[in-house]
């Protein structure tokens, strides 16, 4: 019999796989529940925008045979939305599969990588499985602090360091000025990748003009993705805004023919819909404000975001109070998943969802109190 442990990659023996949180079907046949809402990964909730669906039939005619190497389509209708060369901008099958690709083709193993705390989880796991050396940066206020994070990137000599802005799970972002300032005193042959996928609930007037950047040959790779406004996370859809001669070495290490037909298809329905976009970002603000509010008054604190989400602190178990809503059907994110005990991260969507989740939680928390109370005494 093998033993694979003894020919396994090092880096994986004791690492384990990157776990999102808890799925819906888990969570219906252990509580019997007929339907579970899920607010505890960061979906578009608002769907796809309208008329998308309609068109995705349309890519299932040529299911039969492989989408074109190039992605040309979707690749030249994106580069116009953006305003940049088409030659910069790299399709893949969601986010994580162009991570995956970035640090195939920039880490070796014993570099070294920062990676800020809070953030998202899977930046260190692909990282760590690549043998890197993560170096986690803890962050007061749970806000990125640039300064530190580029002081540990120059005392590391790192090859790369994450940003998520607005950030997961916080939904903080940055200002203009400490970012061009980041970039400024970033060590010689360090390369920042920029994770933008809830840039699209910024407005643009906004936003970091992070593809001035890539246009001006700094040091800077740009994730976004289809899964978050355009409502299609179960379609897997991202790109990469990079300089274009960054683009040949990228795609030798991509994965051949790695977004479908009815990605594509739906990713160009989108594109042709995007007046529709503020919309559904000012639908967003007030369903997040919604639910901030509702929140405050029950006594938390939530913090401002940009994002899709809400982080609130519990002044309570995370775990008990995440277990208790999933009894009743709601599947909220428990902080302690991501290294903050005592928070919850909370999807938001439409508007009556929004309160019987503010009423739902409110209660479940109140009781979760009381029984910490009364086993404590």
């Amino acid at each position: 019999m093998t033993h694979w442990r003894s020919v396994i990659r090092e880096p994986l023996v004791d690492l384990g796989p990157y776990v999102p949180g808890s799925g819906p079907e888990d969570v219906r046949r252990r509580h019997g529940l007929s339907e579970v809402v899920r607010l505890n990964w960061n979906e578009g909730l608002f769907g796809p925008l309208p008329g998308v669906l309609e068109e995705v039939a349309t890519g299932l005619d040529d299911a039969w045979a492989y989408p074109d190497r190039s992605f040309g389509e979707l690749r030249e209708r994106l580069a116009t939305w953006l305003g940049a060369d088409v030659d910069q901008v790299l399709l893949g099958h969601g986010i994580q599969a162009l991570l995956l690709t970035l640090v195939a083709a920039f880490v070796e193993p014993g570099d070294r990588v920062v990676v800020p705390h809070p953030t998202y989880g899977l930046y260190a796991q692909a990282c760590r499985v690549a043998g890197a050396r993560v170096e986690r940066v803890a962050c007061s206020d749970l806000a990125l602090d640039l300064d530190l994070i580029g002081a540990v990137a120059r005392e590391s000599d790192a090859r790369l360091v994450f940003v998520c802005d607005p950030n997961n799970p916080t939904g903080l972002r940055l200002g203009g000025a400490e970012w061009a300032a980041f970039l400024d005193a970033l060590p010689g042959g360090c390369v920042v990748v920029a994770d933008e996928a809830y840039a699209d609930y910024v407005p643009p007037g906004e936003r970091i003009d992070r593809l001035a950047d890539v246009a001006a040959g700094r040091p800077v790779l740009v994730l976004r993705t289809f899964s978050k406004i355009f409502g299609l996370a179960g379609l897997r859809l991202g790109y990469a805004v990079v300089d274009s001669a960054l683009t040949p070495y990228l795609n030798s290490v991509q994965v051949p023919f790695n977004v479908n037909h009815a990605a594509l298809a739906a990713g160009c329905a989108s594109l042709a819909r995007v007046h529709v976009v503020d919309e559904r970002r000012e639908a967003t603000r007030d369903a997040r404000r919604l639910l901030a509010g509702r929140l405050a008054a029950g006594g938390l604190r939530p913090l401002p975001s940009d994002a899709n989400f809400v982080l609130t602190p519990l002044d309570a178990d995370d775990i008990a109070v995440a277990e208790a809503l999933a009894r009743r059907g709601l599947l909220v994110r428990p902080g302690s998943e991501f290294g903050l005990p005592g928070y919850a991260r909370i999807t938001v969507g439409p508007p009556d969802l929004m309160e019987r989740v503010a009423d739902e939680l409110l209660q479940v928390r109140a009781s979760v109190r009381t029984s910490g109370s009364r086993s404590s005494t």
